[in-house]
């Protein structure tokens, strides 16, 4: 039996420093923060709480508490992060502003009468939102409020309503823009532009995957979704929504893609182009005001402010858990066992979706990426491939029961005839699709890595 690792502590005059082995460090600093998280203390503060400890036992006391202030200003400052502010404030001007209903109402004129038409129409809608907003809990929130009471009224089963709004929520962050994605790129080092463009297919391809289920679900059990009278437009009433409104909105997709992959701009000055085209058509469609752009800018800062907040201990923690051989130990210990890289990165993916269960995805980058990325340089594993399935990871923790974000969203703003056993039934087929994604991108990296590379 391997002893308990011994404990050194050595002071000096003016300093104090610990020295443990790298087993301690890591129960102290991976296993002191997941215990925090669980207990329910925010995000930001169980980190910080975790750094001022391992900055005075590995850093050196008064020294290291000097450094974790140094790098918690220099993370905030990082120029990588701009993107996220503007990816959300686009999102906030879409939806404050109301032209994200004129989507919806675009996308039902021109989906006919198909099985499950409303939730067809949930989910074309929120992949378009997906192309135009930053924010899966914004995407999710607003299909729900709006949608979810016309297709409850119409008859449909509480279990096929909720699901393809949770699902379509969570795809907002595979399809650029995305801010967690901007996130994941600078925590990791993967580049930030191929990451976002690397979601595209991936994302498309869930959304593909939900409308079949549903049409065909509804075709199997028809009482899950009446089939209700339609007034169908025709000529240029149907289309006019479409040229007017869906199509100019869509193409801000486009302006933020194109002028990544073209190397016109970086992604910060995509996300400006973005957020300044979205605010050009929403003044030219009349419809942006003072009062509402300043919502759109209070809720772009209050989301932007909590995720720089926990940013702020993000590039301190991964130091301290370095500094301390906690990383290198981990490293060591499983590239020691032999395995294949396919088996760790099997293993990786796995612990992922169980953090999911747990955890936010915040949370789950700060725990995992001081360890995996090492794993995975070592390893010559290609990183938009890992990144791509890392966002898929995290996008199955957004569904998954019981802490799942999107779940907790949609009770949020569902009536109250839902209730959470609904909702976790509505979300285990789109969770099961997620798996198959994910096992077809691990068996056929080109899925995720092709796009990038034609457009890079």
């Amino acid at each position: 039996m391997t002893p308990f690792p011994r404990l050194e502590i050595r002071i000096t005059h003016k300093e104090r420093r610990v020295s443990m082995s790298w087993q301690m460090a890591s129960l102290l600093l991976l296993g002191g923060s997941t215990v925090l998280l669980f207990v329910g203390m925010p995000v930001a503060i169980s980190f910080i709480a975790i750094n001022v400890i391992g900055a005075t036992l590995f850093l050196g006391g008064d020294a290291g508490l000097h450094q974790v202030a140094r790098n918690s200003v220099a993370a905030a400052i990082n120029f990588s992060l701009t993107p996220i502010p503007l990816f959300i404030l686009m999102g906030e001007v879409l939806f404050h502003t109301g032209l994200a209903l004129k989507v919806i109402d675009g996308v039902e004129r021109l989906i006919r009468q198909v099985p499950g038409r409303l939730a067809v129409v949930a989910v074309v809608a929120g992949t378009i939102f997906s192309a135009i907003s930053g924010s899966t809990i914004a995407t999710t929130a607003m299909l729900g409020s709006l949608m979810l009471p016309v297709m409850l009224s119409r008859g449909y089963n509480p279990v096929l309503a909720t699901g393809p709004i949770m699902a379509i929520g969570a795809v907002d962050m595979l399809i650029p823009p995305s801010a967690l994605t901007v996130l994941l790129g600078s925590l990791s080092g993967i580049s930030i532009s191929k990451l976002l463009i690397g979601g595209v297919v991936p994302g498309l391809m869930l959304s593909v995957a939900f409308v079949g289920y549903i049409v065909v679900r509804v075709i199997t059990r028809p009482e899950l979704a009446p089939a209700t009278h339609i007034e169908s437009k025709t000529g240029w009433a149907r289309y006019e929504l479409l040229f007017l409104y869906v199509l100019p909105l869509a193409s801000i997709f486009v302006v933020v893609i194109g002028a990544m992959s073209a190397g016109i701009a970086t992604p910060t000055e995509s996300a400006a182009l973005g957020a300044l085209a979205t605010m050009a058509l929403a003044a030219g469609y009349r419809a942006l005001s003072f009062k509402n752009l300043l919502q759109a800018l209070r809720g772009t800062v209050a989301i932007s402010g909590m995720i720089l907040f926990i940013i702020l201990g993000a590039t301190t923690f991964s130091q301290i858990l370095s500094f301390s051989g906690a990383t290198q130990g981990i490293v060591s210990a499983i590239l020691g066992q032999g395995l294949s890289a396919f088996a760790i990165l099997a293993g990786m993916m796995l612990l992922l979706i169980f953090l999911g269960i747990f955890v936010d995805q915040v949370s789950m980058m700060l725990i995992t990426l001081p360890v995996f990325m090492p794993i995975v340089q070592r390893l010559d594993i290609d990183l938009i491939w890992f990144g791509v399935l890392y966002l898929i990871c995290m996008q199955l923790g957004l569904l998954l029961p019981p802490h799942g974000l999107l779940l907790m969203t949609m009770k949020g703003v569902a009536p109250p005839e839902v209730t959470m056993s609904h909702i976790f039934q509505a979300v285990v087929p789109y969770i099961a699709m997620s798996l198959v994604l994910l096992l077809i991108i691990i068996l056929f990296p080109a899925i995720a890595t092709w796009l990038p590379n034609l457009l890079g």
